[in-house]
């Protein structure tokens, strides 16, 4: 018996461990890419429509703008940096005939949920779940949250989505210091071109 419990919970830790290993999230479809969207990038499973259409309302405008269902489809996120224009365009085209059929270019919160309430649901296009928060969100929902707590210390955070993480918060307060140097920096006269420096009528 207590040879059985040991193998079980060695094979369950390492399962374990092997999805920790790959870091790595369910890549299978929900019935739709909203409650995937909602299950992976806010690690909500109960919404409505409604709720739905304001959380990705980003001007609280009442409607959707391309823009918009761009940014809700990570679309513009560094995980789809190959995707062409033209892919980004026609899955914009493919949401906005479904929820805009009166073509007016936006999508009206009226109208999602009168479509939603008759079955009519966003398209999983591939693009994955659906990546639009800041960096800080992003590491903190989709790597912290599952592979560390709140009681973690510096020293345990050494995954590579840990060391990527901090390499991008190196690059961004390095790219400050150097605005911050070339701001302080006093204004040379003589180093302007004479094309550039105002002629004065003597």
């Amino acid at each position: 018996m207590l040879i059985t419990l040991t193998t079980a919970l060695l094979a369950l830790s390492g399962s374990f461990v092997n999805a920790h290993g790959s870091h790595s999230s369910p890549q299978t479809p929900s019935a739709d890419w909203a409650t995937r969207h909602m299950q992976e990038e806010h690690h909500i499973d109960a919404f409505d429509g409604a709720s739905f259409f304001t959380l990705h309302d980003y001007d609280s405008s009442g409607a959707w703008t391309p823009d918009e269902v761009k940014k809700t489809y990570g679309m513009d996120d560094e995980s789809n940096a190959g995707l062409t224009d033209e892919r980004k365009q026609e899955a914009l085209r493919e949401v906005f005939s479904l929820f805009d059929p009166a073509n007016t270019g936006f999508i009206s919160r009226d109208n999602w949920l009168r479509l939603i309430a008759d079955g009519v649901r966003l398209p999983d296009f591939g693009f994955g779940p659906g990546h639009h928060g800041d960096i800080e969100y992003e590491y903190e929902i989709h790597h912290f949250e599952m592979y560390h707590g709140e009681d973690a210390t510096e020293e345990e955070l050494t995954h590579p989505e840990d060391i990527e993480h901090f390499r991008k918060h190196d690059e961004e307060d390095e790219a400050m210091e150097k605005i911050d140097q070339l701001e302080r920096m006093a204004i040379v006269a003589a180093n302007i071109p004479s094309k550039f420096r105002k002629q004065v009528q003597l």
